[in-house]
């Protein structure tokens, strides 16, 4: 039998690296990539400490990846062999009624499978469904530890935080969450020009990169003021959007503390338990909050800005290791103020393989 490595995870707190049986194609749409860079995302830890009920016993994790594709189904056209390519977050058929309103992630045949309800990423193969819609061709120019932030970070910061939050030229802007995602968001606002940038985090050093990046103001919150502070520098005001980009109640309490009437709130984060929602305060404010799942519609464009200059993820890269090693970078990952981590890079190492 043909095996692999891959990361397996056997209920909260509990992952392995084991050896498994190397993928196969399944379906005439289906391909199967060598993945040469992969990551790690905030989205695991949640999976780790039980958060996501989808992924059960024996799951491969993983949902990011770049690699090169090593056979397709019969019916895959737009991607042949040998192409280098990255592995997007949402697995799409394209034909469903889902689809066909833009609603990727809520395909009625894919959505959010790699690394959830299938077998993911963090592995030196990985069977990609509906492939034509699943994966991009990598632009040639690309490195590929940039280019696999396009696979979910990017994307998510994109649609999620930046157009979800509808953020407009002069607006005032918060980001309460300065992960990778979090930066993320902060690095596709720019884009859309706004006035002032607050990012709000308990990690001083993931708020002095969030400086670095562009923001205007930061606001460490761990003595529990960082809305007064963010009142207080606004003038009373409060701001024309917040963004929730790490998924507890704390963090969606500053959001819904800091908005000014006619804001909005675009949470990104993944919430593993109920939050609770401020109605009676906020019932007469003319508010928006929006929620939703990343779809990767945006990865065309985003690659086109990683090309010409205009988004530079590259300082978002903390740490690098050979996807041997993920458990250490799980644990790195997993303690990021310690190790003053944000995107945690694995490359796959050839002597790795097994056949």
């Amino acid at each position: 039998m043909t095996t692999m490595h891959a990361l397996v995870y056997h209920g909260p707190n509990h992952v392995a690296w084991e050896e498994k049986p190397k993928p196969k194609i399944r379906e005439a749409t289906d391909a199967i990539v060598r993945i040469t860079t992969t990551t790690l995302c905030g989205t695991d830890l949640h999976i780790l400490k039980g958060d996501v009920a989808g992924v059960t016993d024996g799951r491969i994790l993983g949902h990011e990846g770049v690699g090169i594709v090593e056979e397709t189904g019969d019916s895959v056209t737009g991607i042949r062999p040998g192409d280098r390519v990255v592995v997007t977050v949402v697995s799409a058929c394209g034909k469903c009624a889902f689809c066909r309103k833009g609603l990727r992630a809520h395909c009625a045949h894919g959505g959010w499978l790699l690394g959830n309800t299938i077998d993911g990423t963090q592995a030196e193969y990985v069977r990609i469904p509906f492939a034509d819609n699943s994966l991009y061709l990598l632009d040639p120019q690309l490195e590929e530890e940039t280019a696999v932030m396009l696979s979910c970070s990017l994307p998510t910061g994109m649609e999620c935080g930046t157009r979800s939050g509808n953020v407009q030229p002069g607006d005032v802007l918060a980001i309460v969450g300065a992960g990778p995602v979090g930066l993320a968001t902060l690095l596709t606002a720019r884009l859309y020009s706004p006035a002032e940038i607050f990012v709000i985090d308990l990690d001083d050093n993931r708020l002095q990169v969030a400086r670095t990046l562009g923001a205007t103001h930061v606001v460490n919150s761990s003595d529990g003021k960082a809305a007064e502070r963010v009142r207080a520098l606004t003038h009373g005001m409060g701001v024309d959007v917040a963004i929730e980009a790490v998924g507890i109640a704390d963090t969606f309490a500053i959001c819904q503390a800091i908005l000014a009437p006619g804001g909005r709130i675009a949470n990104v984060g993944v919430h593993g338990k109920p939050v609770e929602l401020q109605l009676q305060r906020l019932w007469n404010a003319n508010l928006t909050l929006t929620t939703r799942l990343v779809d990767g519609e945006s990865t065309p464009v985003l690659m086109q800005l990683l090309r010409s200059g205009q988004l530079a993820p590259q300082s978002l890269v903390s740490h690098r290791f050979a996807l041997p090693d993920i458990l250490q970078a799980y644990d790195t990952f997993g303690d990021a103020a310690k190790h003053r981590a944000l995107k945690v890079v694995l490359r796959a190492s050839a002597h790795a393989m097994r056949t």
